[in-house]
């Protein structure tokens, strides 16, 4: 079976023609949700059902989506409260240094002398960079910003991070 990312979620209907009302949770909206993109909607966690993206625009910071085949708000009705996913193999390219945030959690963080210090479990994005927390056997969560000060490589195939431990981190 496919690997599927959750790119948004439906919330509402809009309108009597088949519009839904969805909240993004992709980085790449306007790729997701462009004419003919192909998404599916979970209806339950072993059922996926295969939509084309017919119409997207925004509206009231909500991206507004009709699909191919669904053009009466009687059809849309039961999609309210479900996930839109992308397959894997529909996901982009991205460039070096950049990665979906499935690549990271359950990598391996060492530091640069080669001390363990714990497994990627979250990756919070507060504001001008994303923060990497590590949790750390019997110990605190520690935050690790990404940025390139911290983070000196990052190696997906082996799921390991190597960092440079900053004054004041731990």
């Amino acid at each position: 079976m496919p690997r599927y990312f959750n790119v948004g979620k439906i919330v509402n209907t809009h309108g009597v023609r088949g519009e839904v009302k969805v909240i993004s949770s992709t980085d790449f909206p306007e790729k997701r949700f462009r004419k003919g993109s192909k998404l599916s909607l979970e209806l339950d966690p072993m059922q996926m059902l295969e939509l084309i993206v017919c119409s997207h625009r925004i509206h009231k910071n909500f991206h507004l989506l009709t699909f191919e085949g669904y053009t009466d708000i009687n059809q849309v009705e039961r999609f309210k409260g479900k996930n839109l996913k992308v397959a894997e193999e529909y996901m982009s390219d991205l460039a070096e240094h950049e990665y979906y945030y499935y690549e990271i959690i359950d990598c391996e963080v060492v530091t640069e002398e080669g001390v363990r210090l714990g497994v990627i479990k979250e990756i919070l994005s507060p504001g001008a960079n994303d923060v990497w927390v590590v949790k750390r056997p019997g110990e605190k969560d520690l935050l690790l910003p990404y940025i390139e000060e911290v983070v000196k490589s990052v190696d997906i195939s082996s799921k390991k991070v190597t960092v440079h431990l900053m004054e004041g981190l731990l």
